[in-house]
């Protein structure tokens, strides 16, 4: 493992109990970060505070995205904890099923759009004038393959990541003159829990998409979220990050 040097920075991870987001919480910590760990499941994320609090200090909030009021609360307390917050990788995201685009149920639409785009915008409204205050920070979105070329069969998904691409490159801009930088991950499929929401024919077609044939592991998820999240990576903002095994166009 390659070290990067992340020491007495204070970082907050969106979904950090499980998948990429705990792969992600514990490559920070291996390189010096303080981490706390944002999720909706309270026994998730007891036992990532469990299993990680013996690599570094970890702080747990129990968040629930979709809601402004939850997310500035979370702010506080993650605040109050660390002193200040230099790192915020908006990793929480669903996937919302698999169907046709005129028979996604409208309900699941609009929690998709809560979680995947709203959350990263309420976490971004709350911290980013703690990083300003700061003169300094990093900002990671996971966003997908998908936002760049809309998978069938996923519309409300492909949506949602295609407008946190399109949140990077505008929060980027605004902030390219005040030593924050804003920069997104577009994996293609990564290994996690998350392949359980959608059916299999979904799955076997992303697979067939990969030149690679294979999907993507977390752990390469989390050395590229490490490295965009360091101060050594201060010339990139705006910018899209592809890990897609060759899929990737453009």
């Amino acid at each position: 493992m390659n070290q990067i040097d992340l020491s007495n920075r204070n970082a907050i991870v969106t979904g950090g109990a499980r998948g990429i987001g705990r792969a992600i919480a514990e490559r920070l910590l291996a390189s010096g970060a303080s981490v706390s760990l944002w999720d909706v499941d309270n026994a998730a994320l007891a036992e990532a505070w469990a299993e990680l609090g013996a690599h570094g200090t970890v702080h747990i909030a129990t968040v629930d995205l979709s809601d402004l009021a939850s997310v500035q609360r979370a702010t506080r307390e993650t605040l109050a904890q660390f002193g200040k917050l230099d790192i915020l990788v908006n990793n929480a995201g669903i996937t919302g099923g698999n169907a046709k685009t005129w028979e996604i149920d409208p309900a699941d639409w609009r929690r998709v759009m809560d979680i995947n785009l709203n959350g990263p915008f309420y976490c971004c409204h709350s911290v980013v004038p703690h990083l300003l205050t700061n003169g300094y920070g990093r900002i990671v979105n996971i966003a997908s393959i998908a936002g760049k070329e809309g998978n069938p069969n996923a519309a409300h998904y492909s949506a949602s990541k295609a407008a946190v691409i399109a949140l990077t490159k505008s929060l980027g801009k605004e902030l390219a003159t005040a030593n924050i930088t804003v920069n997104a991950v577009a994996p293609a499929v990564i290994a996690t829990d998350i392949l359980a929401q959608m059916h299999t024919s979904h799955i076997d077609y992303m697979l067939s998409k990969i030149p690679m044939g294979r999907f993507g592991k977390k752990e390469e998820a989390a050395a590229l979220v490490a490295w965009l999240s360091s101060e050594e990576c201060s010339f990139s903002t705006g910018s899209v990050f592809d890990l897609s095994g060759g899929r990737a166009t453009y």
